[in-house]
């Protein structure tokens, strides 16, 4: 596993410089006219540490293409709305995007399964050779190709975690809740008693504020951070929902064919490039964002009994089997999971 490990690092830094210094040539110009107008939309408020994340990405991707690809960047809110990307995207309203595959479950049942189901491991080694290694890029990049997409590299997230107005001192306290959790979360709390809710990531706030909802996952704890949710719900629950979320920056399989093969090299090194920043970042920002929060008066709940923590497990233990009947490629991604294992 570590030699994989290395390898993998290898190949992604290896295949990233190579990208970058062979088109040194191109970069070091003047900035020309753009040849390609691309429009970006992301999952995050303008002024949030992910938003600025992609905020970056978008601008490797015209500095490293010398201006020959202008990314004109769309936050949430700026036009398509958190469940609209994945459908943009494909339709060529905007070309490229970074979707929340639970908000696009009947879209594209397989995205369920590479963000992470509940109960997933949290090793971002074991991750990062899963996909790069074991096949997932491989299964996923079929999965979005047959709806007129093309894959770019998968980018992790730390664990995501419930944030709620009451403290949940055991699981029997989630009996009646409404969360805000989409997708295979929604059915994993509902295994736990709670009716789930799908709403997006803007909507969390008031719908805490007023009641609609009695807690929210966020797609990671720096999510509750920058969406100021620790001033309407002040408690945390200690296990998390899911390890760690995957994941991914999709483009319009047309607006990829007209770009000739150095620009789509640069477009590729600059996603990953972005997969490494939003890594390395995530567990620095997590840590703050804890702090910060605990500042504002968050309030993690007791540690859960072994009990607690058995329900928790067992909640989860069916969705695996469930989520691989949605489709060949679930059914796929799956397969080599439980391999992993």
């Amino acid at each position: 596993m570590l030699k994989k490990i290395g390898q993998l690092k290898k190949q992604i830094l290896t295949g990233s410089l190579a990208a970058v210094m062979g088109l040194g040539a191109v970069t070091s110009t003047a900035a020309q006219a753009a040849e390609h107008n691309w429009r970006f939309a992301n999952l995050y408020s303008r002024g949030t540490a992910f938003g600025e994340v992609y905020g970056n990405m978008a601008e490797n991707i015209e500095k490293m293409s010398g201006g020959r690809i202008s990314v004109k960047m769309m936050y949430a809110g700026e036009g398509v709305s958190t469940t609209g990307i994945l459908g943009a995207v494909k339709s060529g309203l905007i070309t490229m995007g970074a979707h929340f595959q639970p908000m696009n479950a009947g879209e594209l049942p397989a995205g369920i399964v590479e963000v992470g189901l509940p109960g997933g491991t949290a090793d971002v080694a074991k991750l990062s050779v899963l996909f790069h290694e074991d096949g997932w890029n491989e299964v996923l990049t079929r999965a979005y190709g047959e709806q007129g997409l093309v894959y770019l590299d998968p980018y992790i997230q730390p664990p995501v975690y419930l944030l709620t107005k009451k403290p949940i001192n055991s699981v029997a306290d989630f009996e009646g809740l409404k969360l805000r959790a989409p997708g295979a979360y929604g059915k994993f709390v509902r295994n736990l008693g709670a009716s789930p809710v799908s709403m997006t990531w803007s909507e969390i706030y008031t719908g805490l504020a007023t009641g609609v909802i009695d807690g929210s996952i966020g797609s990671n704890l720096i999510d509750h951070r920058d969406g100021n949710h620790v001033e309407v719900a002040k408690y945390m629950y200690r296990l998390p929902l899911a390890g760690a979320q995957v994941l991914p920056v999709v483009v319009n399989q047309k607006a990829w064919n007209k770009l000739p093969d150095d620009l789509k090299a640069i477009v590729k090194a600059a996603t990953t490039i972005h997969a490494r920043e939003q890594m390395t970042k995530s567990r620095l920002w997590e840590a703050e964002a804890i702090a910060d929060m605990e500042a504002k008066g968050m309030k993690w709940s007791p540690e859960p009994s072994e009990a607690d923590k058995a329900a928790w497990k067992k909640a989860g233990e069916s969705l695996w089997d469930e989520y691989a009947k949605a489709d060949k490629f679930s059914a796929e991604l799956i397969e080599i999971l439980k391999k992993q294992q």
